[in-house]
């Protein structure tokens, strides 16, 4: 067969067992069956990554897809990659039996004229028969014979991996919410399959990215996909590859982001987004950014210019694998404009860098007067938890040190109550992932320590803020590794701090990252990195004065300064304050 011909050069040398998967037989190696299987009876929601989706946000992602009752919906192919309990699979099927009612379709004609109008896959056991029985209830309650329910839900639904299992023939519309399921999370047998087959899996990308990998390989010309997933992968790293796709084939006609808007019948620590894609050229893309449930749902159910919170984009935003600034469309003219004409941090000659991952901070991390080892092993050490405001306030908090400055882990020899210290812990230090690479060092932090950085002048950024936090270190602390740092050997850093904590500042960082639960902004390295500032041999030294201040002045005198060394025209000052001010989280909310 087709099938055993296409497996068959990745199973030489391999154990394989059969699956049958009608009209299909198909061979897998057999690590990564017994992985499915393991997965096809996994307990629990969270583990499976199932969350489940509003009934009214997915009649608004069906309208947008155009799968509605008005059309003849039997002549049109749907696919639904992972149905769970039928969210989106049965208002499907309601809208499509509506349509051949509508179209006075004969009832006895139902099982052969609707049987290839759906495909549908779930890998949960016991959530696919419980989804298969519901569904085939309603077939009946319709008028079909118990008989024509099962054959047509037969071949409609598949237990099965959606990334795996074999597909024939392309669809029209694919619409769902894929799973939220981390690489870690997945037997390696079946990750490194994944890995084989898909272009997207690329850095540390969620599933859900080769989910969308594959349901565009399957949409014929005009088809459109239609999901509801975390909006990570349209900034981050490892959705490049994903981002690069789209662009060269396809087009994203809406994007709702939706932080606003409680999507789920569940919690989920990151925003989503719905996301209508298309296999056409057009370059133009509707953005609705923080729609509130009621304007959202009332505008799908309008025509698209008239809904009240869209902004049409005709290019700039979709561009390959760069991270796309869907949520800028106010400030993106600006933010290219000093782009193009400022240097990036590290053109500047600032080096962004982050603290010590210890592996096991219930043992190097303690009370600094209480550790007990010898004062060369211990350094005053730097939590996010010390940061008040724009201020340091230590709290009394000293880092185990197990490195020389020479890169080599201290002897025991040379440091008896650092060595009791370190066995009295062994048994905790040698079970981290990081003592089982490399035995024979198995009491070194996962990062190194670089002692001197502890007296070297710094800047410290905790990461997860709802607005800039940027601390000035004089040199007293070495930084933990929820703190980013910033140093410079040409910069004033009090000057630095300044930019740093303005609103054009703020821009490039909301621009870049994605969003956390509650509106709170990532100030990690990749996107620090991103921020521009003014080239240092243009600020004259009056500025450099003021600027030295920043601990004095308030948000609206610091921002004078700096729109004024960017250059920015009243029209994009008001731009930049306006978007800043949306993106800060306020006191209140933090």
């Amino acid at each position: 067969m087709f099938w055993e011909a296409l497996n068959s050069r990745k199973n030489a040398g391999r154990g394989i067992i059969m699956t049958l998967l009608l009209p299909f037989e198909i061979e897998r190696p057999v690590p990564v069956q017994a992985a499915l299987t393991r997965l096809s009876m996994q307990e629990g929601v969270e583990e499976r990554g199932a969350i489940f989706t509003r009934p009214e946000v997915v009649e608004g992602i069906l309208d947008l897809c155009r799968y509605t009752s008005n059309r003849n919906l039997h002549e049109i192919r749907l696919l639904e990659p992972s149905f769970g309990n039928g969210e989106f699979l049965i208002p499907a099927i309601r809208r499509l039996l509506d349509s051949c009612r509508r179209i006075r379709l004969p009832l006895e004609e139902w099982p052969c004229v609707l049987s290839d109008a759906l495909f549908a896959v779930e890998i949960h056991k016991p959530t696919f028969e419980k989804t298969y029985a519901r569904i085939v209830g309603l077939l009946e309650k319709e008028g079909l014979c118990p008989t024509d329910a099962e054959g047509l839900v037969s071949g409609w639904l598949k237990q099965d991996d959606f990334l795996l299992t074999p597909i024939h023939g392309y669809f029209q519309v694919v619409i769902g919410n894929p799973p939220y399921v981390r690489q870690e999370r997945v037997p390696n047998a079946l990750l490194k399959e994944y890995k084989q087959s898909f272009s997207t899996l690329y850095d540390r990308a969620d599933l859900y990215v080769i989910f969308f990998e594959r349901c565009l390989d399957l949409l014929v010309e005009k088809g459109v996909l239609g999901f509801i997933c975390a909006n990570r992968w349209v900034k981050n790293k490892y959705g490049g590859p994903l981002r690069a796709k789209i662009s060269s084939g396809f087009n994203l006609d809406i994007y709702i982001d939706l932080e606003r808007v409680n999507a789920f019948n569940a919690t989920v620590d990151a925003y989503p987004a719905i996301t209508i894609i298309s296999r056409t050229f057009s370059k133009t893309t509707t953005v609705i950014n923080e729609p509130s449930l009621d304007v959202l749902l009332g505008d799908l159910k309008k025509p698209r210019n008239e809904w009240r919170s869209g902004v049409e984009v005709v290019r700039g935003l979709i561009n390959g694998s760069d991270p796309w600034l869907l949520d800028t469309c106010g400030v993106v003219e600006v933010l290219r404009k000093i782009e193009a004409r400022f240097p990036t941090l590290e053109e500047s000659g600032v080096k962004v860098g982050i603290g010590v991952a210890t592996g096991c901070d219930k043992v190097y991390i303690g009370p600094f007067d209480e550790l007990p080892v010898e004062d060369e092993r211990k350094l005053p050490l730097a939590l996010a938890s010390s940061l008040k405001g724009q201020q340091l306030d230590w709290k009394g908090h000293g880092l185990v040190n197990p490195w020389l400055d020479s890169g080599a882990l201290a002897s025991f020899d040379d440091f008896p109550r650092f060595a009791n210290y370190m066995k009295e812990h062994e048994p905790s230090l040698r079970a981290r992932h990081t003592a089982k690479q490399s035995p024979h060092k198995w009491y070194k932090t996962i990062d190194r320590v670089y002692a001197d950085l502890t007296h070297t002048p710094k800047l410290l950024i905790p990461d997860i803020k709802g607005e800039a936090t940027i601390v000035h270190d004089p040199g007293r602390y070495y930084p933990h590794h929820n703190l980013y740092v910033i140093t410079s050997s040409t910069w004033d850093l009090q000057v630095l701090q300044a930019f740093l904590r303005s609103s054009v500042a703020l821009m490039f960082v909301a621009a870049y990252s994605v969003r956390m639960s509650g509106g709170y902004l990532r100030f990690q390295a990749q996107y620090l990195r991103r921020i521009r500032i003014p080239n240092l041999s243009d600020l004259d030294p009056e500025m450099q004065d003021q600027l030295r201040k920043t601990s004095t002045m308030n948000q609206d005198e610091l921002d004078d300064l700096a729109i004024q060394a960017f250059g920015l025209s009243p029209v994009e000052e008001k731009l930049v304050r306006n978007f800043a001010a949306k993106a800060r989280v306020s006191k209140a909310r933090e």
